[in-house]
């Protein structure tokens, strides 16, 4: 048998999971959902009891040049306006296994400020 080395995504996923397995979404109170590539970073609401997805923003959709971090503070601030269009005020944050730090902390809070409670 060889040596299996556990890669930092295979690391993130169990983490991932071992989070899904406690967080629910619903459609009074959906999941948010953060998913953080080399070069983008995605937000959705997601329910989980009918697997739909009630709102997303991405950085692709920012159109602001700057920091990554900039641009995820503009993902939850995007993400925010579209609950409030479809009145959802609290969420429950699933940070998809990422630690609470830069890009996904600035999303969160931003979320936050701009109207979601989580």
């Amino acid at each position: 048998m060889t040596h299996l080395k556990k890669t930092k995504r295979i690391k993130r996923n169990i983490r991932h999971n071992r989070v899904r397995s406690v967080v629910n979404g619903t459609a009074s109170r959906p999941r948010l959902s953060v998913f953080r590539s080399a070069q983008h970073l995605y937000a959705q609401l997601i329910d989980d009891q009918t697997g739909t997805t009630l709102a997303s923003a991405s950085t692709l959709e920012v159109k602001s040049k700057g920091k990554k971090t900039d641009k995820s503070t503009e993902v939850g601030t995007a993400l925010a306006e579209k609950a409030k269009a479809k009145k959802i005020t609290q969420v429950v944050f699933d940070r998809g296994g990422y630690r609470y730090h830069g890009r996904v902390k600035a999303l969160a809070e931003a979320a936050r400020a701009g109207g979601l409670e989580f």
